[in-house]
């Protein structure tokens, strides 16, 4: 269990930070950018959460605990050294229970005739910004997955980008299943 008692630390005063393993990374280090990256898309679906409906809300609140998740899992890079407990680490059947909420939302809202530009509600535009946020951590961790001293579990790259998958299908719920979704013209403004 984590305890917080002191906020300040000092530790990182000189720029870097400790993973969950005790060991010092730079705070510009890729890996610590990857998970900061993760906590920035928790942010932003905490704005989201403001103004959702029950049922999305539900799902986005156990998002968001994932997203810890993921972040703990991001912050433990594997070692030969012991750690004196099991990392935590996403598993299947996050990634499942997400594709399962995709479907259950996907089920009532019409194909696209085109590409949708992020708004609509503010839930929605909400929801694109979260997505576009999970895009880049996404980009992070495949980056941080190509260097060989920095394995990274299939799991945790999965979730993110099915999680994309799902606020943007969450995105079109939102707005009204579709129905207030702002579909992009090619050439409009020419």
């Amino acid at each position: 269990m984590v305890k917080l008692n002191r906020i300040y630390t000092r530790t990182g005063d000189r720029g870097t930070t400790g993973l969950a393993n005790g060991e010092r990374r730079s705070k510009a280090d890729l890996r610590v950018e990857a998970y900061g990256t993760v906590d920035e898309t928790n942010a932003c679906i905490g704005l989201a959460r403001l103004q959702a409906e029950p049922a999305l809300d539900a799902m986005l609140a156990r998002i968001q605990n994932d997203l810890f998740d993921l972040g703990a899992d991001l912050a433990t890079p594997p070692s030969d050294k012991p750690l004196g407990y099991e990392p935590l680490r996403v598993v299947a059947a996050q990634v499942q229970r997400l594709e399962a909420e995709i479907d259950a939302l996907n089920e009532h809202i019409p194909p696209l005739t085109s590409f949708v530009l992020p708004g609509g509600s503010p839930t929605a535009a909400a929801l694109h910004l979260a997505r576009t946020v999970c895009r880049r951590a996404e980009r992070l961790v495949v980056s941080l997955s190509g260097i060989e001293s920095e394995a990274i579990s299939g799991e945790a790259l999965q979730y993110l980008n099915r999680l994309s998958d799902f606020l943007f299908v969450a995105s079109r719920a939102a707005n009204r299943n579709g129905a207030d979704d702002v579909l992009w013209v090619p050439g409009q403004n020419r």
